[in-house]
């Protein structure tokens, strides 16, 4: 099987002494891993900084039936990032995306609408002159639209509590402990109104961007399972 794709870099790992697995997220295949031997040759086309986190390239992949792994043959730039790898705020942002698409998108088949989202966020984001702190909190919640299990706003009345794992705001306090009290039920509500073009309008310390970061991810520890520890969390906190 060959395949050209759209493709966005989320994490590489050394194998062996001359070959990288990658880890894609795809436009026509979802998730995909793919080994790359590495060329020391000045004339090879594809190169080892092609594969930094959140790269965006037009890729070619092999496979055979009897092959567990694709295997890369070439690759280009799609996209050329003008600031991202070069401000250290967008930078630390970033690691984080990259870090939870690799949890987010784990099962993930082929779907087109879902990576273009991620990859027109990630454009948007490199190009953005404006301030980006919330960034990752709007990328969350808008993801979750893809997922399957995005927030019921029209259920929000004042004084509700918000189910988190039904994923509405309700009057009564549900029977488990997965909810949001009346003041941060409103946080989720917040989030949900976020956008690109208002995104800088939401002045929020270091301290509440924090709280709610923590109370968007247990909302997906909660719907997808084995969700796992982000270890870029801690970079992220000091924004």
């Amino acid at each position: 099987m060959d395949n050209k794709t759209h493709c966005i870099v989320l994490r590489t790992v050394k194998y062996g002494d001359n070959k990288l697995i990658v880890d894609f997220l795809t436009r026509d295949e979802g998730r995909l891993s793919a080994v790359w031997k590495i060329s020391k040759s000045k004339n090879a086309k594809v190169h080892r900084q092609f594969f930094q986190p959140l790269t965006i390239l037009e890729a070619d992949f092999t496979r055979t039936p009897r092959q567990q792994m694709a295997t890369l043959t070439d690759a280009r730039l799609a996209e050329t990032y003008s600031s991202l790898p070069f401000d250290s705020t967008k930078l630390s942002v970033a690691f984080f995306i990259a870090e939870f698409l690799l949890h987010t998108t784990r099962d993930q088949h082929g779907d087109t609408m879902l990576y273009d989202f991620v990859e027109q966020s990630l454009l948007w984001l490199d190009t953005t002159s404006r301030g980006i702190a919330n960034f990752h909190l709007m990328f969350m919640m808008r993801m979750s639209r893809f997922l399957g299990f995005h927030p019921d706003m029209e259920s929000f009345s004042p004084g509700c509590v918000f189910d988190m794992r039904e994923g509405i705001f309700c009057s009564h306090v549900p029977i488990h402990q997965d909810f949001l009290l009346p003041q941060e039920a409103e946080k989720m509500l917040t989030l949900m109104r976020m956008t690109p073009a208002n995104l800088h309008l939401y002045v929020m310390s270091r301290t509440e961007r924090n709280r709610i970061t923590d109370i968007a991810l247990r909302f997906y520890g909660i719907h997808i399972p084995d969700f796992g520890e982000m270890k870029s969390l801690a970079i992220l906190r000091e924004l």
